[in-house]
């Protein structure tokens, strides 16, 4: 018999939307306001789902918090003002989200983009109704972190699926005790995916409809967030 979820929780970046165009443009953007060489969207592709600390701090090849602390800042100036519309849906995306809200499958996100960045661009698609809640990142805070803290106060339980398209989704998810699931549109190899275990492999947002089933039994036992 298959375990029921009291939530359904999404990452945001190559799980429901595509960001990689304002991402890179905005790291470009930052590295060259600092005089520093720019990358391929390819290899920025590499570190979606990533902190972005982490990922400009990798791709200047830099040690230096200040000099990354810096970049952060620039990427956010032009990812504030442009770089957050550069975004897509992936096919499929809204009329599975629509279709679980709908059937009254309870959605929430949980990205490691700043939680104001992440309304923005789920206004842009008209997908901020469809879910109780967004939690956001922010430079020094990990998904573990995330998950860990939003256990602490109550907004989710163990008895929550994450799911999103990259490893640090899913083992951020098992680090407290979660189920994970995994998809495979986005950026992370299903080899990627496989060695975290999850609970499932999702090939397109159309299987999601599993969900409904999966929280059947736990729709209505939660409080509003």
């Amino acid at each position: 018999m298959n375990k029921k979820y009291d939530l359904i929780l999404l990452d945001l970046d190559g799980t429901i939307s595509d960001p990689i165009s304002g991402i890179a443009k905005s790291i470009n953007y930052a590295l060259a306001a600092l005089g520093l060489e720019e990358v391929s969207q390819g290899r920025v592709a590499k570190f979606i789902g990533i902190p972005i600390d982490k990922t400009l701090a990798a791709l200047s090849e830099s040690e230096s918090s200040k000099l990354v602390n810096q970049l952060v800042i620039k990427y956010r100036e032009r990812f504030a003002a442009v770089g957050y519309s550069e975004n897509s849906l992936y096919p499929g995306v809204l009329e599975a989200l629509i279709d679980l809200h709908e059937k009254k499958v309870p959605l929430a996100v949980c990205t490691s983009k700043r939680s104001d960045y992440a309304q923005k661009i789920l206004q842009i698609f008209r997908l901020d109704s469809l879910f109780r809640f967004v939690n956001g990142g922010d430079v020094g805070t990990t998904k573990q972190e995330q998950i860990a803290q939003m256990l602490v106060k109550g907004e989710i339980t163990e008895n929550t699926m994450m799911i999103g398209d990259r490893a640090v989704d899913l083992a951020a998810a098992h680090a407290s005790g979660l189920t994970s699931a995994g998809v495979l549109w986005g950026y992370g190899s299903r080899e990627e995916l496989e060695r975290e275990n999850p609970s499932r492999l999702f090939e397109s947002p159309e299987e999601w409809h599993i969900l409904e089933e999966l929280t059947k039994q736990g729709t209505g036992n939660r409080g509003g967030c």
